[in-house]
């Protein structure tokens, strides 16, 4: 049984329990009020006879995170997916609660916890700084998203009988709308671009729909450019692996799983790789189809990369990419970006992206085929259909104003329903009266057809 005292203006719920090495023990739970207290004695109480009762625990957050990261996490991320990850634990997490005992977070402390996030600047780091003030929305699902699946292994471990982050109320994300370049617009782009990396790159981001990683990560042995597929329309890429940035300790905690390829770094104290590793989701995974003259663009870029090997020999480090420096090596988004943002300023473009080119894909496709989402779907490699339908509804928009017009001609043509009938049958026309005054002209007029008519006249007065 379990007692309420009351101490100054709180209350404590004051009751035994026998810990994992069989000693009993007493534990003082303390609440605000008389009703919260209340409430919490009936559930240790339920819970004491229904034999569901776990023994109080003193772990905090930032031991029990250090737990799940060694057991769930290094079985189930990726390098990149840990490197996230514990940053947002190491960032967000830990200087906020992880003093604070598992036992002690209820759905009363995670609102709170929301409410400081939401007033907490952002952390910078040596190779990311901060795009806002404050931790964004988007940061928050995030962190809420990772402490959900924590807290649920937790329960899982029997450290707590209910998880606290489920049916958390996170803040709204908004998405707002993303500034693309129309087709003119990319068009323009092309044709101002110098910079032969990036000219292809941009091909691939608008026409195929690829990542920055995809693009960076693509290799020549998935390239179907041959005479005979682009003849059939059969020219291809095939999408398996993209380019990325990982911790070395990511590397050494994760091993090699998922990563095909980790590239000697330059400086050798350096303590990040770039590697080649599988994408994240399996439906990134995929076949794009090339348009023709993308296939012939590649064919040429892959001439003149064949013709570079040869002119630097040996100082070449062929690593079979088809985005690469001019010595082979593996270039990294941030070379194509600040090109790109050359360009867009040379060419007094909108202010844009690199990745918006995926979006103005997107956009373009889904106008191409009337918002056939899973062809777009299959292209951009999203893992859910309702990704493409939340970011891209006012493109489906647009088509349905159209269905709504063709509604209003098939159906709606007829102003009054009430008063619709079939269509009548036509009426036979009546024969226009003989004009024998103009036939009369006509005969004086030309002697032949004065001679056919009589010629008539006296054929039909003999078949009498």
């Amino acid at each position: 049984m379990a007692s309420i005292i009351k101490r100054k203006k709180n209350y404590s719920v004051v009751y035994n329990y026998v810990d994992e090495n069989g000693e009993t023990k007493q534990k003082w739970e303390t609440r605000g009020t008389y009703k919260e207290a209340l409430k919490r004695k009936a559930e240790i109480e339920n819970q004491q006879f229904t034999n569901t009762f776990l023994p109080p625990s003193n772990q905090t957050i930032q031991d029990f995170l250090h737990d799940f990261v060694s057991l769930y996490g290094e079985k189930r991320w990726g390098v990149s997916m840990y490197d996230s990850q514990t940053s947002l634990i190491s960032n967000y997490i830990n200087p906020i609660i992880g003093d604070m005992e598992v036992q002690a977070v209820t759905p009363r402390v995670v609102d709170g916890y929301i409410q400081t996030l939401q007033h907490t600047k952002c952390v910078s780091t040596k190779t990311r700084k901060a795009q806002t003030t404050y931790v964004s929305d988007k940061t928050i699902e995030k962190i809420i998203k990772l402490l959900r699946c924590a807290f649920k292994q937790a329960v899982r471990w029997e450290i707590i009988s209910r998880n606290p982050f489920d049916n958390v109320i996170l803040p709204k994300t908004e998405y707002t709308k993303r500034d693309i370049w129309d087709a003119d617009m990319i068009r323009v782009a092309l044709d101002n671009c110098t910079d032969s990396k990036l000219f292809v790159a941009m091909n691939l981001a608008f026409a195929c729909s690829l990542r920055m990683g995809e693009i960076l990560g693509l290799t020549w042995d998935n390239v179907h450019i041959s005479d005979e597929e682009i003849a059939i329309d059969n020219a291809y890429v095939y999408i398996d692996k993209e380019l990325a940035r990982a911790s070395k300790r990511a590397i050494d905690v994760i091993g090699e799983k998922d990563i095909y390829y980790t590239f000697t770094p330059l400086m050798p104290n350096t303590s990040t790789r770039l590697i080649l590793k599988k994408p994240k989701t399996d439906s990134s995974i995929r076949k794009v189809w090339l348009p023709k003259t993308l296939a012939y663009i590649l064919r040429e870029w892959k001439a003149s990369q064949e013709e570079l090997k040869g002119f630097l020999g040996d100082e070449y480090q062929d690593f079979n990419l088809v985005v690469a420096l001019t010595n082979g090596r593996p270039c990294e988004d941030r070379i194509i970006l600040k090109e790109f943002a050359k360009l867009r300023e040379d060419a007094g473009l909108p202010k844009v992206v690199f990745h918006s080119l995926r979006h103005s894909s997107t956009t373009y496709k889904l106008k191409l085929n009337h918002g056939d989402l899973k062809a777009t779907q299959g292209d951009t490699g999203h893992a859910e259909i309702d990704m493409i339908t939340r970011i891209y509804a006012h493109i489906l928009d647009e088509d349905r104003k159209v269905n709504a017009q063709k509604f209003e001609i098939a159906f709606y043509a007829n102003p009054d329903l009430r008063n619709v009938r079939p269509p009548e049958d036509p009426k036979p026309a009546k024969p226009e009266p003989l004009n024998l005054l103009g036939l009369m002209e006509q005969l004086q007029k030309s002697p032949q057809l004065a001679n056919a008519v009589s010629a008539l006249l006296a054929a039909q007065s003999d078949g009498r």
